[in-house]
This record gives C-alpha cells, structure tokens and sequence, in this order.
C-alpha cells in the first residue's frame, strides 16, 4: 500500500464498484428532474432522479480519503470541491432555481479558495509548451488567473450537462488523461527531467484523487446511458469541471485543459457565450424570449 500505482489503481476499481453498487439503491432519495421547456432532451429528462452528484460524491469520499495521501493544503482542495458540489445540489432541489450571479458569485469564490490552496500560500511555478525554462508565477498574478481558470472550467462544465451523459462522458477521459499525465510524467523525476518539464513530488497524490474520482463517475455512467435512469445535475458537473481544472494547476500548466478537454472547453464556453449575449440583447432592449415561450 506504499506504493503510489497500487493506490492509484485501488481508489480507481473500489470507487467505481461502489457507485456502481450503491447508487441504484440510493438514487430514489433524490429530488426529480424538472426538465427544459423547448428543449428535447430536457423533456426526456423530466422526471428522472437528478442530482446524483451529490451521492456520487459522498460514496467515493471514504475512498479518496484512504486512497490519497494528501497533505493539509490537499484536504483544502478537497474540501473545496465537495462545496462547489453542495452549491449545486442546493441549486438542483431549490423550488425557484438560482440565478447566474449567485451561481456565478459563488463559484467565483471557490474557485479563488481553490487557488489559494493550490498556491499554498506562495509563488508558483509554471511550465509552458515550446519553452524551455519554468516560470516562476508570483502569488498575487497566480492567484486572479488561476480563478479565472478554474471558474471557467467549472461553468464549462456545467454548461455541457445538458445532454445525458455528454459532461460525464467526456470529462472521465480527461480526467483518466490528467491522472496518467500527473503520475507518469509530472509526478516521476526521470519522464519530467527527459521532457524538461517541472517535477511535481505531488503530482501522483493528485493523479490518485483524479483516477479516484474518475472510477466514481465510471461506475455513474453505466446508468446515465442511454436511455438514462439518473442524472448527475449541477452537484456533479460542477464538481467534475472544477476537478478538471485543479489536475490541470497542479500539473503547472493551465494550457493543458486544451488538450485534455476541448469539446466540453468549446461547448461550454459557447454557452456562456451565448447565456452572455443574451444577458447583454436583454439589457439594451431586444426581446430575447424563445419563440413559443
């Protein structure tokens, strides 16, 4: 059990077996989906149990927990995402659903304590693709950008979820993407000192907590598919996009959220794009009701 691959591996199968287990079991304690009107796979969603996120994450905590040897700042993160987690169930089960400047309000601020745990309370550093030398970033220019970031990806994310099964499906293989880049390159001094890349001493306790959470989301996907009995909601893509961008910091270089998710970086940025610019049409005087509505 000393062995970081053994825990990797471990944390991975047990939290896939145990939400494959449990969650049929626990899923009728969730509130149903209430659907979108005008939008097909809103209607098919109507109904079903929403918000599993929520128990997703409560069965694989004691793996991740005995699985990843995390350190104080570790726990920090952790104990982030299970908060950005909490806001979005709130959201999933609330009467009248929360607004985008709560929603977007509160994610700002995880998002900035995430960061600062990620700093650990000092300057940072960055390596880049095509350039040699690291970079050293200071606390105070690393931590408005990597918010940035992780906001994004968190809403990114977020924005995917509107379609059975697209979040999780893509966001596990970048994040199984993400786990084998932190132990096999960033975590092993030989792979990042061949590649010229930083070596992070931690990069394997973050490669556990990601594999961890990807055999979670592996064991919720059997029954998000299609046709779906269980959807995650706000309370697991939330936690999903703000993961997404916590393996891409700890790995020293945000640009790697490019590569590892593109298609959830792209659909969701063009819906907040779009939720942007209807905000905007609303404000100058357009009317941006739906046709129908």
């Amino acid at each position: 059990l000393g062995s970081h691959l053994m825990l990797l591996a471990m944390g991975t199968l047990v939290a896939g077996l145990a939400v494959y287990r449990f969650l049929p079991r626990l899923w009728h304690l969730l509130p149903g989906d209430r659907g979108k009107r005008l939008v097909k796979e809103g209607r098919q969603s109507a109904g079903k149990p929403t918000g599993a996120g929520l128990i997703v994450s409560l069965l694989i905590l004691p793996v991740v927990l005995l699985a990843a040897p995390l350190d104080a700042w570790g726990y920090g993160v952790l104990f982030c995402l299970y908060l950005c987690m909490a806001f979005g169930y709130l959201d999933d089960t609330s009467a009248v659903p929360w607004g985008e400047w709560k929603k977007g309000t509160l994610d700002l601020l995880v998002a900035l304590a995430t960061a600062f745990c990620l700093s650990k309370g000092r300057d940072v550093t960055f390596w880049l693709p095509v350039y040699k030398d690291a970079i050293v970033v200071p606390l105070a220019l690393y931590l408005p950008l990597a918010t940035a970031v992780l906001w994004f990806t968190t809403n990114a994310t977020n924005c995917s979820d509107g379609i059975d099964g697209l979040a999780g499906t893509l966001t596990l293989f970048s994040l199984f993407a993400m786990g084998a880049l932190l132990y096999g390159v960033i975590g092993y001094r030989p792979i990042a000192d061949y590649l010229l890349i930083p070596h992070h001493p931690d990069g394997a306790r973050w490669a556990i907590l990601t594999s961890t959470v990807a055999g979670g989301l592996a064991g919720y996907l059997w029954y998000n598919a299609e046709p779906s009995r269980v959807l995650m909601g706000d309370a697991g893509s939330r936690l999903l996009g703000l993961l997404v961008g916590v393996a891409a910091l700890a790995a020293g270089n945000p640009f790697l959220i490019i590569v590892v998710s593109p298609v959830v970086l792209v659909n969701g940025g063009t819906g907040l794009l779009k939720l942007l610019l209807l905000r905007l049409l609303k404000r100058i005087g357009f009317d941006t009701t739906p046709p129908g509505a």
